[in-house]
């Protein structure tokens, strides 16, 4: 299944593997991923991609300083000629969604729609209404542009899986985006069919949960976690002086659910070292806090999580 859905992903986004990988660890694990890049990069692509490969249902909301709780959400709507309130579902209430420049709205937006990603509904009017299963929220970040924009709270950010950093295309990619656009594979009748229904990715998720990982792995993993809060007894300490907060324990869980997915991507019902330490940036990128120093010295975050990947043993 997992071969058919990246093959149709292929089909329509030129490279990008990282990113493939990550939506798919994400479609199989029930996870949510942070998208950070210049505009362009394929991110409303990939997602519609993969949205048509398991015949889910996608909406993208585009985030602006004036989006409401009740746009995304839903709200009642006052039918006067019964005299009623209707509801009227917001647009989470999709298999895949895209949050398009997530930090552009509002700090009550952001909670309502970080509180239905937690806890998989949403409330109208005092009734709840179930989101649908699978469920996946791609949350998408502009780091070019932070006029009017909102920043994300830490804590918020903590409850994303993954946050994966795109790059440009190399240029015989970019070359074979134009062979494509010409050939007409973008245009909305070229709709390829699926490659997986719903239900087998709800058999592919429940599959996850089966992958054995090994204490020895487990243990690496909080290894990882502890020495980001203890940075200063492993690593260099002109590294360790630029961590102002370490990762939480959801860094941890995070590991271990992302790299069965990884397990079973690669054909594997085990989990080894190597699936944990390819999740490294994607997992501790976002939750790792560096202080106003390293802002000041621009050491980039990937840096430190090399050095704390580096400071613990490979199992």
């Amino acid at each position: 299944m997992a071969a058919n859905i990246a093959g149709s992903f292929d089909a329509k986004v030129v490279g990008q593997a990282r990113l493939r990988e990550s939506l798919l660890v994400g479609l199989l694990t029930g996870g949510h991923i942070l998208l950070e890049s210049v505009p362009g990069l394929a991110k409303t692509t990939a997602a519609q991609a993969v949205a048509e490969a398991v015949s889910a249902d996608f909406r993208r909301i585009q985030c602006t300083p004036d989006l409401l709780p009740s746009d995304i959400v839903g709200t009642q709507i006052y039918d006067a000629a019964n005299g009623t309130f209707l509801t009227q579902l917001g647009p989470v209430h999709a298999n895949i969604v895209l949050l398009d420049e997530i930090n552009r709205s509002s700090a009550k937006t952001q909670s309502a729609m970080l509180e239905a990603m937690q806890e998989r509904q949403t409330s109208i009017g005092g009734q709840e209404y179930r989101l649908p299963s699978p469920f996946l929220v791609l949350a998408t970040q502009n780091p070019i542009e932070q006029e009017g924009t909102y920043q994300l709270p830490e804590a918020q950010m903590d409850r994303f899986m993954l946050k994966d950093v795109l790059d440009y295309p190399s240029p015989a990619e970019e070359a074979e985006i134009i062979r494509r656009i010409d050939a007409g594979v973008y245009t909305p009748e070229q709709v390829p069919a699926a490659a997986a229904s719903l239900e087998a990715v709800t058999a592919a998720q429940e599959l996850v949960r089966r992958v054995y990982i090994d204490p020895a792995v487990i243990n690496y993993i909080v290894g990882l976690v502890f020495v980001t809060r203890n940075a200063h007894q492993y690593i260099d300490s002109r590294l360790a002086g630029f961590i102002e907060f370490g990762a939480s324990p959801r860094a941890s869980i995070a590991f271990s659910q992302a790299a069965r997915a990884v397990a079973l991507l690669n054909g594997r019902d085990h989990v080894i070292p190597e699936d944990v330490k390819t999740l490294a940036h994607r997992v501790l990128r976002h939750r790792l806090i560096l202080n106003f120093d390293a802002v000041a010295e621009q050491v980039r975050v990937e840096t430190v999580i090399d050095a704390v990947v580096a400071a613990v043993q490979t199992p």
